[in-house]
């Protein structure tokens, strides 16, 4: 009989209400062998709220390629892994990306524990048209590189979703006149600067 494979559970975690956390996303959290985080503190923090304790083994930006051939055997090993990230689902302007692929090449399970997400939740307050839209993720820090990077999406007429980061100072430095609306839900603001260029910037 073959050795058990392991699986990557990539789990969606509060944006900022606990009560945002499912059923599915609790038993996962409990029953993984370990919990990669993109910031092991908060997600200790996390844990400790849940009354969950799990190993936590950091995976971010500066080290998720140092980080996925571990991963990587230990899943092959017959681990379960569960992934975070601080904030809702992971992946989405978040670390993941790499082990996730890697993990999905080398015949892993790869499980998906849906929840929280900050671009859903600002679409569906936004009062924005979403049929169609566009994750642009985060703008350049570069004030002449945002520039750049806004007039290649000038032409779009899909609704498009910015990182709130680096949006904050948008308008000044905008190509066209900011016409915006702001939502009741803390998380999110919505603008439409013209009838066919609309954008929502959200945490």
């Amino acid at each position: 009989m073959g050795k058990p494979r392991g699986r990557l559970q990539v789990v969606a975690t509060p944006i900022g209400n606990m009560g945002d956390v499912s059923a599915r996303a609790r038993q996962a959290l409990e029953s993984a062998t370990a919990v990669a985080a993109e910031d092991t503190r908060h997600t200790g923090a996390l844990l400790q709220a849940l009354g969950i304790s799990r190993p936590l083994l950091s995976l971010h930006a500066h080290n998720e390629t140092q980080r996925v051939p571990e991963l990587l055997a230990r899943l092959a090993a017959g681990e379960t892994i569960a992934l975070v990230s601080d904030a809702g689902t992971p992946l989405l302007s978040d670390p993941g990306y790499e082990l996730v692929r890697a993990a999905t090449e080398a015949g892993i399970d790869v499980e998906a524990i849906p929840g929280p997400s900050a671009i859903t939740a600002a679409l569906a307050v936004a009062g924005l048209p979403v049929s169609r839209f566009c994750f642009e993720g985060f703008l350049p820090a570069r004030e002449r590189e945002r520039r750049a990077y806004l007039a290649q999406l000038s032409g779009e007429t899909r609704t498009l979703f910015f990182s709130r980061r680096r949006t904050v100072s948008l308008q000044p430095s905008a190509i066209w006149p900011p016409s915006s609306a702001t939502s009741d839900a803390p998380s999110s603001r919505a603008s439409s600067p013209r009838p066919t260029r609309r954008s929502i910037a959200a945490r």
